[in-house]
């Protein structure tokens, strides 16, 4: 069994990466359950539909130009192409996939927090494609 650290995780935005400013991430994919359920059968039946992938991310606010908040506030409203990666300092494998689709930008949080907090966003952007996985190509 191969344990790891999730420290590692590599994120990127159209073609900025983001990975340095993560402190969460989840990529959640997901299929539409569609029943085929007939008459006579003794059981639910169900076979896969559509995709519904969704990624979850935390990131720490930077305000530079080209960073977290002038890109995603750039995307904002359209699709944009993603990719992450298990661990972003190791080559792409069997063991380290690249997961590459597009992202919907329909959300931000431009402004949050207390006079201590560190600027953080939290969000959950819907994937508007199939989330492709690859064992070959480049991070």
């Amino acid at each position: 069994m191969a344990i790891f650290l999730n420290n590692k995780v590599g994120f990127k935005v159209a073609t900025i990466d983001f990975s340095d400013h993560v402190t969460a991430f989840t990529l959640n994919r997901v299929k539409d359950q569609i029943s085929v359920t007939a008459m006579g059968d003794t059981a639910n039946k169900f076979v896969s539909g559509l995709s519904s992938d969704t990624i979850s991310v935390s990131l720490l606010n930077d305000t530079a130009v080209g960073s977290i908040l002038a890109t995603l506030q750039a995307a904002y409203g359209t699709t944009v192409a993603f990719s992450a990666i298990q661990d972003s300092t190791a080559a792409v494998s069997a063991t380290n996939k690249l997961y590459t689709g597009t992202i919907l930008v329909d959300n931000l949080t431009d402004l949050a927090g207390s006079p201590s907090d560190e600027a953080m966003m939290d969000l959950t952007f819907t994937c508007n494609s199939t989330t492709a996985v690859a064992t070959t190509g480049t991070w």
